[in-house]
């Protein structure tokens, strides 16, 4: 499994398993250590993972001119309860008869 690069979905399963196994409480101390020290290991390459994905997402915008651009959201820009820096609206050709 180490020797291996693993996609985040066998990861996240793996991880699973761990998780699973150390909950039945069956192992002994050194093979839960062991299962610990992997599921640890496990779920560091998972969070990187997400980092990256997240360091990768793009939003299509307009700027001033109408012209499309990207922009790169950041951490912050993703979290519940912070304000949208971008406060226009996106009209699409068929949406002239919505409400909002």
């Amino acid at each position: 499994m180490a020797d291996k690069k693993l996609t985040f979905e066998t990861s996240l399963q793996e991880l699973e398993k761990i998780v699973r196994r150390l909950e039945e409480g069956d192992s002994s101390l050194e093979d839960s250590l062991k299962l610990f020290e992997a599921g640890v290991r496990l779920s560091r390459e998972c969070q990187e993972r997400l980092n990256q994905a997240e360091r990768r997402i793009e939003v299509l915008l307009k700027d001033e001119n109408g012209n499309p651009t990207l922009q790169t959201i950041g951490k912050d820009d993703l979290r519940e309860d912070h304000e949208p820096k971008i406060k226009k609206r996106i009209v699409f050709e068929d949406d002239e008869e919505s409400p909002f």
